[in-house]
């Protein structure tokens, strides 16, 4: 019986109630598959940093690096200057764990909460490999002259060779696994920014040649965010940099239904990763338990995916689509017709 050690953060705001309920799913999932798990859990997050001023001590870090994966609900305290926790706790991960790709799916579970006019399930499957530790997220540049009316602030993308490279690889591969249109599609700018995407460019179409089986494309981000609204059913794996793909996937999460039922994972494909619901800890709905735990149960499944529990994972993830077809009214906080906890509830009972 294989047993895995999992890294627990439920983090801030509704995280603890979104992260209680997936755990729910977890105890239930690995009693039916048969496979066990030990796991951790750590208060890193606002309330730490308020009481105690650390934010991520060094001594969790290196435990967290012993892990299998790292199940996170979410960072973000109204009461903490923003960019504090997020690059002190999610950045510093990211880096650290060196975590290289976000994977974001984007799928409709039911056409009901699609926004767009005439769009059906079958429309809306595809899936955003970011690249997560280069780009403008380095937090390399500074200021010149603050606080006058010559300020200059200077913001500057890095991008590697073996950074670019490698993200490319693993989404013409994640191509290949998926087996659908097998159609790998670089956003990017390269009219604009033509040294950081004349690398992009060059990585992409270098990669390509190892993987014949697989079609190439190419959108520029303005045109890839047009036609995921008119055309979603486009697209099969696109890929990007850490930018361009912050603000695509919060796009596609709008489409697949909201950012209630949107779940991602940074991945070291080699080590570490980390899954979370990518909503945030909505604190406005703290502790009224009427926040969709779908994202969070919807990490869980990629987490089992990525641990190789391929059928619990499935399992995981029809049991969700279920629930969304023939349950729920709305995917939206206090809208589903049920609370946070008898969501829960029904996902665990149809597996």
């Amino acid at each position: 019986m294989k047993q895995y050690k999992i890294a627990v953060v439920p983090g801030d705001g509704t995280g603890p109630e979104v992260i209680n309920e997936g755990l729910k799913v977890l105890e239930a999932v690995s009693n039916k598959f048969n496979f066990k798990y030990e796991k951790k859990m750590y208060d890193v997050g606002g309330k730490r940093y308020l009481s105690t001023g650390e934010v991520l001590p060094d001594s969790i870090l290196d435990e967290l690096k012993s892990f299998d994966a790292i199940y996170l609900g979410a960072i973000g305290d109204p009461d903490v200057k923003p960019g504090i926790l997020e690059k002190g706790i999610l950045l510093r991960l990211r880096f650290e764990l060196d975590q290289y790709i976000n994977l974001r799916p984007v799928v409709l579970y039911d056409k009901r909460f699609c926004p767009l006019k005439d769009k059906e399930e079958k429309d809306v499957d595809f899936v955003v490999v970011r690249e997560n530790t280069e780009g403008l997220y380095c937090g390399t540049g500074g200021f010149l002259r603050k606080d006058t009316v010559s300020e200059v602030a200077v913001q500057e993308s890095i991008n590697t060779y073996k950074g670019v490279e490698r993200c490319a690889r693993f989404a013409f591969e994640y191509a290949r696994k998926r087996n659908k249109e097998k159609k790998v599609t670089l956003c990017g700018k390269t009219n604009v920014l033509t040294f950081a995407f004349d690398l992009w460019e060059r990585a992409f179409y270098k990669v390509a040649k190892d993987y014949p089986d697989i079609k190439t494309d190419y959108a520029h981000v303005d045109a890839t965010c047009m036609w995921m609204v008119k055309n979603p059913n486009w697209f099969d794996v696109i890929v990007t940099d850490n930018l361009f793909g912050d603000i695509i996937t919060d796009l596609g999460a709008m489409i697949q239904g909201g950012m209630g039922i949107a779940a991602g994972g940074n991945i070291n494909p080699e080590g570490v990763s980390m899954f979370e619901p990518i909503g945030g800890s909505a604190p406005k709905y703290t502790g009224k338990n009427v926040i969709n735990p779908l994202a969070a149960i919807c990490a869980l499944s990629m987490m089992l995916d990525f641990l190789g529990q391929k059928d619990a994972a499935e399992a995981v993830e029809e049991s969700v689509k279920k629930v969304v077809k023939s349950k729920l009214e709305s995917l939206s906080a206090g809208r589903m017709g049920y609370s946070t906890t008898e969501v829960g509830d029904l996902v665990v009972k149809n597996l």
